[in-house]
């Protein structure tokens, strides 16, 4: 086995507090005044080839950038997440996971006593949905590690790091996500498969469960979603055999695969989202710079949405749902646009129209994740 990432170095994990960085307008203020959470829908840009950051309201068919964005930042940031009270945002970067305070208005503001940052590289983010737990998915060795979140600071403190075994494959770390029911963490390992985890919700204890094999050293799992029942795991995969996998939940996480999957999708699905409501479930294909999109029926039977694959941005890389379920937003990496905003169809169920897309910043920005507000 193999660990492959598009990192060059991994680092002890150390809890440090990093200066205020310096930013412009209401985005970025003093650090010593909290952020205080927000009730209002925005989403967060991570921009890569600039090294900032971008944050956008998302209104009635708009998407208005809040005061001072896009924001430099200093590094080039990946994964971003936002906790489930909308509290905070976490951002990863290289050898290193910062973290902002949201505010009202959906600015940001370096948490009081200075950003918390971890000594680590990891691929991905995500936290459990009581909001106590942060995990992230080593990008450079086969480990899953775990931070406790200070609900008002924003300070993270190691928990645990949580090795998995991989046999006979070349692991790439892509994504890790909790379920929606918070017993169960996913981890999405390239052509590396998958790995379960099971997640004690009162002790926060963690352990390996299941390990799931792509079948080809030529299928990299890319991606996951998991419906609100925790009952079906969706996997973007592409390659030999690749397309939406989709896999019913156990006990303890056992996963077994429905009829029909994998359900075809454009070249190189690298993300998937299913609606607030569980009725669709959409794709995001790299390679076409298009969005493909399912109804979802009974025991997870897939049909295809009127219109499907619909136009999207170069590259396009990430997929996210607004809060009101009425809006699902596509982050592209080749731009063309960075950001994308499309309705959800109600006369023709589920289908796209795109009604507003914008760049997140001064080209090329190179998005690779979008984060929203709950």
């Amino acid at each position: 086995m193999r660990t492959v990432s598009r990192h060059l170095w991994a680092m002890p994990i150390l809890l440090v507090a990093l200066p205020a960085l310096t930013g412009c307008g209401d985005f970025f203020i003093d650090e010593h005044h909290g952020g205080g959470g927000t009730t209002g829908s925005y989403v967060y840009v991570t921009n890569s080839a600039t090294n900032s950051l971008s944050g956008f309201a998302i209104g009635t068919s708009t998407l208005t950038q809040v005061s001072g964005s896009p924001l430099s930042v200093g590094y080039s940031p990946g994964a971003a997440v936002v906790t489930p009270a909308n509290t905070f945002l976490y951002v990863a970067g290289p050898g290193a996971i910062y973290a902002y305070g949201i505010n009202s208005n959906g600015s940001l503001t370096t948490p009081s006593g200075g950003a918390a940052v971890q000594i680590v590289n990891v691929a991905s983010l995500d936290i459990s949905p009581d909001g106590k737990w942060l995990f992230g998915l080593d990008a450079t060795t086969t480990q899953l590690i775990q931070f406790q979140i200070n609900a008002t600071t924003g300070a993270l403190t190691s928990q645990a790091v949580i090795p998995y075994s991989v046999q006979n494959a070349v692991v790439v770390p892509r994504m890790v996500r909790v379920a929606p029911t918070g017993n169960l963490v996913f981890a999405a390992l390239g052509t590396g498969g998958d790995v379960v985890f099971t997640l004690n919700t009162s002790t926060g204890a963690v352990a390996t469960s299941q390990y799931l094999a792509t079948g080809s050293a030529q299928t990299s799992d890319n991606a996951l979603a998991i419906d609100g029942t925790t009952s079906y795991l969706y996997i973007a995969r592409s390659g030999a055999n690749g397309g939406l996998a989709v896999f019913t939940i156990g006990a303890g996480g056992v996963l077994n695969s429905v009829t029909g999957s994998p359900f075809p999708t454009g070249a190189s699905p690298g993300a998937v989202q299913i609606d607030n409501a569980g009725k669709f479930v959409y794709v995001a294909n790299r390679a076409d710079g298009t969005i493909t999109g399912y109804s979802i029926g009974a025991n997870a039977s897939l049909s295809p949405l009127s219109g499907s694959p619909y136009a999207s941005g170069s590259l396009v890389t990430t997929l996210g749902m607004d809060k009101t379920n009425a809006y699902i937003l596509a982050g592209a990496f080749g731009g063309s646009p960075d950001l994308s905003m499309y309705t959800i169809g109600t006369a023709s169920a589920g289908r796209l129209a795109l009604v507003t897309s914008t760049a997140t910043g001064n080209d090329p920005t190179g998005v690779t994740s979008i984060a929203l507000t709950h």
